[in-house]
């Protein structure tokens, strides 16, 4: 199921002007800067990346809709929040309950997209996976895009008995105008959430170890 083509021309025009809308940068993370890249209606990734123009800075509710190893962790509310939207950067918290550990960061690139997931304590130091995700390593579509695990996240997860973890795939697409769906699948393992982007919510309190301005 694709998005109307109306939606991606709208987001693709965004792109341009994703800065205008972004927070202060988050200051306790060494995330390394890009270079910008160019717009252009071919590039799906680009697509991609501008879908979430229309959601910065908003929050929204999500949903568990498969989870083959249910924990009772996620037995909460879940909030993503749609946060940073920068030239080549998207960065979305994801709040369970009063657990405001997680942010979800997506980076453009000239070839590929990286998607890394940073955990964070209280005080705002990263947990010793973090961050972990993987990069595209094939075009996808304007609405939908999957994230092999990467080497240096087989490292972390291989030093921290997370061997099961290697041969994780993320995916986030866009099942429509009013959906995003992550998921997270493997040998075994399927997990995925639906965000209900129709109806903006309360922004959650700051994801732990961000400083900058909400």
């Amino acid at each position: 199921m694709t998005l109307h083509r109306s939606f991606f021309v709208a987001s693709l025009t965004s792109l341009a002007f994703l800065a205008g809308c972004q927070p202060a940068a988050e200051t306790t993370t060494s995330e390394p800067v890009t270079a910008q890249v160019e717009v252009t209606e071919s590039n799906p990734q680009q697509a991609f990346m501008a879908a979430f123009a229309p959601f910065c800075g908003q929050a929204f509710s999500a949903t568990i809709v498969e989870d083959d190893a249910p924990s009772p962790a996620w037995d909460h509310p879940l909030v993503v929040h749609v946060r940073d939207c920068e030239s080549n950067v998207v960065r979305m918290p994801l709040h369970v309950g009063d657990d405001h550990s997680r942010t979800w960061e997506l980076t453009l690139h000239a070839d590929h997209i990286d998607f890394q997931h940073y955990h964070r304590s209280p005080d705002g130091n990263l947990d010793a996976t973090s961050p972990y995700g993987g990069q595209t390593v094939a075009a996808g579509t304007a609405t939908a895009q999957a994230f092999p695990v990467d080497e240096a996240s087989k490292g972390r997860f291989m030093a921290n008995g997370l061997e099961v973890s290697t041969t994780n795939t993320w995916s986030i697409r866009f099942i429509d105008a009013n959906t995003m769906a992550y998921q997270l699948s493997r040998p075994g393992r399927l997990f995925e959430v639906h965000v209900d982007l129709s109806t903006p919510v309360d922004l959650p309190p700051p994801a732990w170890g961000y400083e900058g301005s909400e």
